[in-house]
Formats: structure tokens, C-alpha cells, sequence
């Protein structure tokens, strides 16, 4: 009797067990109403206090990986932090309307965009030798509060080379409007989170005041600067400052590529492949 006791406590602490499925979806359940996002320690400590009985480490691995598991609902926008997928996306609208213009008209009358130069940069980058590959993005295309960079290339090891090299990721950040270099500068440095270089593209229209604070900074930070003519034919880009080299974070490098993948296919594997 006294076995069969011990058997029907056992078998009832099992049943009390959660499987990895479950605590996913409890899991799942738990950061849809946090809209402010949920750290993972604190994720797992909620699921433990509401099943004790299954092992603290079952659900550390359950949800080790939810972001992967279930992109279309959970994000991972920094280390050990989740969140609700699509909650950056008003903050993205709200960027994006309150945006710098990026349509203007030279003395001329003619109307240029900002989108004008963004495949002519792309192939001066090559021209420079300082990417292997180079696309152009821009806008939030990627729905990032964080933003997307106008080009990104990619410096890659080729079949002949005799000595292979990691992949190096170069953005940019692209204005035409001279009163927007600061705007430009806060973009480039943040772009540094997954990019080995940054630069930042400003016409020649720039006052002499601002282009001394932006080479400033940008010696400062290490973000390239380069020159240009407002002439969608003709923009002459001319390198002021050649970015420095850094070594990025690779969770925001991993993050960008995922991102970019969902987004643009085509693009990651022009980039990446």
C-alpha cells in the first residue's frame, strides 16, 4: 500500500510537470500582455512560480529561443529582453513623420530626393574599395525605431583570395538637407551597433560652422565623412574622413541580418551570401 502511494504521488508530480511546448505557450501568453517588453530572468521566474514543480532549467531552455521560434509575435530587441513583435512600429510611423524633408529643389528647379543618390554612393563604395558588394535600403524598411541605413555593403573574401577575412558590414546615412548633419551623426553612431564602418554622406552646401563640429565628431567616433553635390547626375562624392575600423556587437549584427532576411531575401543575399 504503501508503494502504491508513493507511485500515485509521483505520477501525480509528473503530470504537474510542464512539457517544453506548454511552458512555450504560457510563455507566449505571458509577454502578450507586456506590451513594454519582459525580461527573461523575470520570464522564467514567473513561469517557475506558476508551475513549481517543473524544473527551473526545462524553462530556461523552453524559452531560451522564443524570438526564433515565433517571430511574427515575440521580439528580442537586446540581450535577454522580450517583447510583443510589431510594438516599435507606431514609434516607427511617428519617426517617419517627423522625419527631416528629404525632397528638395536645387537652384536650378530641379527636384531631387534623397533616394537619388543612394545607388550612386553605393557604387562609389565600390569604386573605393571599401565594400564588395553594396545595396541601397533606406527609409524603415526594416520597422526599426532604431532605424535603417540608407546603403549598407559588405566587405567579403572572394574565391581568390589566399587568406579569408569575418564579413565587414559598412552603413551610411544619406541628407540632403545641410540642417540635418546632426540628425545624420546620431544615425551613423547608432549604426555602429552592427557595422565594422559608418559614414556619413552631407552636401557641399554645409556651412563651414557645421562642417567643423561634424568632423569633430566624426574624429571623435570614428564615423567616415564624405562630400557631396546636390546633382543626381553629377554628385562628385568626395571622401572627407575615412571611417574607422570597429568591432560591432554581434548580437545587433545577428539581429540586423534576421531582420534584413525577413524584410529583402534578395538583398541579404547579395550581402551575405
Amino acid at each position: 500500500m504503501a508503494f502504491a502511494r508513493i507511485l500515485a504521488v509521483d505520477y501525480r508530480s509528473c503530470m504537474l510537470k510542464l512539457s517544453v511546448q506548454a511552458i512555450q505557450d504560457l510563455a507566449r501568453r505571458i509577454i502578450a500582455n507586456k506590451p513594454e517588453g519582459i525580461n527573461y530572468t523575470v520570464l522564467v521566474k514567473e513561469i517557475c512560480q506558476q508551475s513549481p514543480e517543473t524544473p527551473q532549467n526545462t524553462v530556461r531552455g523552453a524559452v531560451y529561443k522564443l524570438q526564433q521560434l515565433f517571430p511574427k509575435e515575440i521580439s528580442k530587441p537586446d540581450r535577454g529582453f522580450f517583447k510583443p513583435a510589431g510594438k516599435d512600429a507606431v514609434d516607427v510611423e511617428a519617426v517617419e513623420a517627423g522625419s527631416t524633408v528629404t525632397v528638395q529643389v536645387t537652384p536650378s528647379g530641379i527636384k531631387i530626393q534623397e533616394t537619388d543618390f543612394y545607388e550612386p554612393f553605393a557604387e562609389w563604395l565600390k569604386d573605393l574599395d571599401e565594400v564588395t558588394v553594396a545595396v541601397s535600403l533606406g527609409g524603415a524598411g526594416l520597422r526599426s525605431k532604431w532605424g535603417t541605413p540608407d546603403v549598407v555593403g559588405t566587405y567579403k573574401p572572394l574565391a581568390g583570395h589566399l587568406i579569408k577575412f569575418p564579413i565587414e558590414i559598412v552603413a551610411a546615412e544619406i541628407k540632403i538637407d545641410p540642417q540635418a548633419s546632426i540628425v545624420a551623426f546620431g544615425q551613423a553612431v547608432a549604426y555602429r551597433l552592427f557595422s565594422t564602418k559608418t559614414y556619413i554622406v552631407m552636401p557641399r552646401t554645409l556651412s563651414e560652422e557645421d562642417l567643423g563640429r561634424l568632423e569633430s565628431l566624426c574624429m571623435l567616433f570614428g564615423a567616415g565623412l564624405v562630400l557631396f553635390d546636390l546633382n543626381k547626375d553629377a554628385p562628385e562624392f568626395t571622401i572627407r574622413m575615412r571611417a574607422q575600423r570597429f568591432s560591432p556587437d554581434m548580437f545587433y549584427v545577428n539581429e540586423f541580418a534576421e531582420q534584413l532576411k525577413r524584410h529583402n531575401a534578395k538583398r541579404f543575399q547579395e550581402l551575405f551570401g
